[in-house]
């Protein structure tokens, strides 16, 4: 499932030289499934993420299954996954959840924060200061057993409900992370509305606030058609860990003009054309989409992956 030298690779100045995707698939890209994903199949749709090369992969949420019911078997999903040699990160949304992950060995773990009170609200149940209060002590009691934190803000760029954010507005809340000890903020364009050049003055307005370029990553959804232009505007300003779901799985089941995030597929083909170095095998994991896709019982969005299974047929 590849095309023998193409895409012809041309790079360009003022890029990264490798970029390490930071797979959502198997959590964010399942997460809004209407038919329950059986737990094997999704510990096996993680060993064939792994086996293509993918070296930090997303595996499950220790959510109450009411919020979230897809993910209700995280406990069964990582016990069958935890020994891969691959970083698996969870999302914990309180104390409970990271009780539940630690018990099974998880070190990496990821709070879900978001830059708008609306939001928060519908996410969460609390406001913008309430949940970061309650994720305080999440974050300190991972560190001090020594794991790894990953907080993700949501509505970086545009909230359904209150519309345009504010950058200085997202800029407190990365900040309130990164000072709690947060490891890596996720800068989440949540209903896909961001442009380049907002993403390039979000970047500048966190260089400002000395939260380093390299504690960044980028989570772009593909409802405009814009998520690949501005993950390139994130490289170009040094960001080197792009989030990204195989086959282009996944939204939000928060917010329903949320469609899609960015294609792993899309994403490693504009890499390889670039001479970015990603690690990750493409006809393997394209055939990886192509299984999944099969399983949910529809095509996958990603261009990539139709691109290059038709040419298979």
């Amino acid at each position: 499932m590849t095309v023998d030298g193409l895409p012809m690779a041309v790079p360009a100045e003022g890029l990264p030289a490798r970029v390490r995707i930071h797979e959502v698939g198997a959590r964010d890209g399942l997460q809004n499934e209407k038919a329950t994903v059986p737990t094997e199949v999704k510990a096996e749709f993680i060993r064939r993420l792994a086996d293509a090369g993918l070296t930090t992969i997303e595996a499950t949420s220790f959510v109450h299954p009411r919020w979230v019911p897809q993910l209700a078997d995280a406990e069964q999903l990582f016990a069958q996954v935890g020994d891969l040699p691959v970083d698996l990160p969870v999302l914990v949304p309180n104390e409970r959840g990271l009780d539940r992950a630690l018990a099974l060995g998880a070190r990496r773990v990821a709070v879900f924060a978001s830059a708008t009170e609306s939001f928060a609200k519908a996410n969460l149940n609390r406001t913008v200061d309430e949940a970061l209060a309650m994720f305080e002590p999440v974050v300190s009691r991972a560190k001090a057993q020594g794991g790894h934190v990953r907080g993700y803000l949501s509505m970086c760029f545009g909230d359904p409900w209150e519309g345009p954010v504010p950058v200085p507005q997202v800029v407190r809340v990365c900040r309130a992370l990164r000072d709690m000890g947060c490891d890596e903020l996720s800068l989440g364009d949540t209903i896909g509305v961001a442009t380049p050049g907002h993403v390039r003055a979000l970047l500048t307005a966190l260089d400002a606030e000395r939260i380093p370029v390299e504690a960044l990553g980028v989570h772009f959804h593909d409802t405009y058609g814009q998520a690949l232009a501005n993950t390139l505007a994130a490289l170009q300003h040094g960001v080197t860990t792009v989030d990204a779901s195989a086959g282009g799985l996944g939204g939000c089941p928060y917010a329903r003009s949320a469609t899609g995030n960015l294609a792993t597929e899309d994403l490693v083909w504009m890499l390889r054309g670039l001479g970015i170095d990603t690690g990750v095998d493409l006809g393997r994991l394209t055939a990886t989409s192509v299984w999944m896709a099969e399983h949910l019982g529809r095509p996958s969005p990603s261009r990539t992956v139709r691109a290059l299974s038709h040419k298979e047929q």
